[in-house]
């Protein structure tokens, strides 16, 4: 283990603690490992279990090690820091990065590209400038940039290739073979192939427990890397079986505990009967959304008082409604945008985001979403179940769930939208610290809940008509 080189990566991109020791358990484990296409895996795995009990199984047909870090505590920084290791140490200049989906596809390319503000090796010399890696992605991959020939002037010394496993599921549909599996007569095989066939590929799964019986990964699974590793905030399967592959834990209270995320709260309207609403649902849904919206409003006003106070860059929050089906989402926008909803305050300040969007609308969507903490069009945002995890933005401050999701709204994942730090750290007020959930319905469960062993740790708030915001009359939790 090269503990000055863990202490320089460390150092250089700002590594947080739970990400240094990730760094330095991932060293250690590559010692002990020794990936190659030939590695020995009941012995590689025999080696890391005497060290890390906890790793039990690879599950795939090459070493691979999970880290469960927490929403928000950096994992694509970490994505990079493990890049950065295995460059330097000389085990490998290529590796092949899977997102998800599209959003998480387009903001990994963004981190890893080098002149985009959030490069992720900013800080590392042997990568900036002409020395920074090629990206190569699912959508450029045919131009030939991602290939090692003799000769090859433009080819650099690291490649990172970025792709989308569910477009890859999509192509894998009725065993069919994916686009980049099929034969290119330029380069005589598939691109596939000729990745299977490097011999130092390192594979790292981002969001790890979206894919893992997925076609795609089967797919995948034959690209035959000299190593694996996944990056997950929740490492269990849809059946709700564990990763067997953790060596690294790092959870949402822990989290919370060192600072390195907002401060969760449960809010409703001061006063607020259940038994009032009894058979009135879309009454109960506009309290929320008008609650909701007051408490935007004094987050934002606490939002630019801080920043003149200060003189740190402005923040402009956003609300995130949770709507229970397409169309339930098409009405709560038609509301919101509506003249009955502030006298029309909201009109072209809404995105709606679900899979019955078109194509063109999905890319309109996208390009907002990514524009989100510095576009102050958008206000509030509307979705059906497609921000559960990897959207990577610090300004989202109140979330309202309806309906059906307000009981689930306090899995990980959801709160993981809205608890990344706008300052990367806390400042010590607590508007500007804290993420707040409207749930008028279930804040009498969601305090109990949150007070077993083991439980997200929350505040307990009322809202009140001039949209000011105190302590609940309930404890605090």
């Amino acid at each position: 283990m090269n503990e000055p080189l863990i202490t320089f990566i460390s150092q250089r991109l700002s590594l947080r603690e739970p990400q240094k020791e990730s760094l330095r358990r991932f060293a250690d484990a590559l010692d002990r490992i020794s990936p190659a296409k030939d590695t020995d895996l009941a012995k590689a795995l025999a080696d890391v279990h005497a060290v890390y009990p906890e790793v039990t199984d690879f599950e795939r047909a090459f070493p691979s090690l999970c880290f469960a870090l927490a929403t928000g505590v950096g994992k694509t920084r970490l994505m990079g820091a493990f890049i950065a290791y295995l460059y330097e140490t000389g085990r490998s200049k290529d590796f092949f990065i899977l997102a998800p989906n599209l959003t998480i596809y387009e903001k990994l390319i963004n981190d890893f590209t080098s002149h985009k503000p959030k490069y992720v090796f900013k800080g590392l010399q042997f990568f900036a400038n002409d020395r920074a890696p090629i990206v190569v992605t699912g959508d450029t991959y045919q131009d030939g940039k991602g290939l090692r020939r003799t000769g090859d002037l433009f080819a650099a010394d690291c490649i990172i290739n970025i792709f989308n496993i569910s477009k890859i599921n999509s192509e894998a549909r009725g065993n069919n073979k994916p686009r980049m599996m099929r034969l290119k007569e330029v380069l005589g095989e598939s691109y596939f192939d000729y990745l299977s066939r490097l011999p130092n590929l390192v594979l790292l799964m981002d969001e790890a427990h979206r894919y893992r019986g997925s076609a795609g990964i089967r797919a995948i699974n034959d690209l035959k890397p000299i190593m694996g590793i996944e990056l997950t905030a929740t490492p269990k399967e849809t059946g709700g079986r564990e990763f067997r592959n953790v060596i690294y834990s790092y959870g949402l209270g822990d989290a919370m505990a060192d600072g390195f995320v907002k401060e969760p709260a449960v809010a409703t309207r001061a006063n607020f009967k259940i038994e009032d609403y009894k058979d009135r649902t879309q009454d109960l849904e506009r309290i929320k959304l008008e609650d909701g919206v007051h408490h935007h409003e004094f987050v934002k006003m606490r939002l630019d008082l801080y920043a003149r106070r200060t003189g740190r860059p402005p923040v402009h929050p956003f609300m995130l409604v949770v709507a229970e089906h397409i169309q339930h989402a098409k009405d709560i926008r038609a509301f919101v945008e509506s003249d009955r909803f502030f006298q029309g305050r909201y009109k072209s300040k809404v995105i709606e985001v679900h899979s019955g969007n078109t194509a063109a609308d999905q890319e309109k969507t996208q390009r907002a979403l990514l524009a989100l903490e510095s576009d102050k069009s958008t206000e509030i945002v509307v979705h059906v179940n497609q921000l559960n995890e990897g959207w990577d933005v610090t300004n989202l401050y109140t979330i309202v769930p309806l309906r059906a999701f307000a009981a689930a709204i306090l899995t990980e994942q959801t709160l993981g939208r809205g608890l990344r730090l706008p300052y990367g750290e806390r400042t010590g007020d607590e508007a500007v610290d804290r993420l707040t959930i409207i749930a008028h319905e279930h804040f009498d469960k969601i305090i109990e809940d949150a007070k077993r062993p083991g439980a997200v740790t929350m505040r307990a708030l009322d809202i009140f008509a001039d949209g000011s915001v105190r302590l609940s009359r309930a404890d605090i939790i």
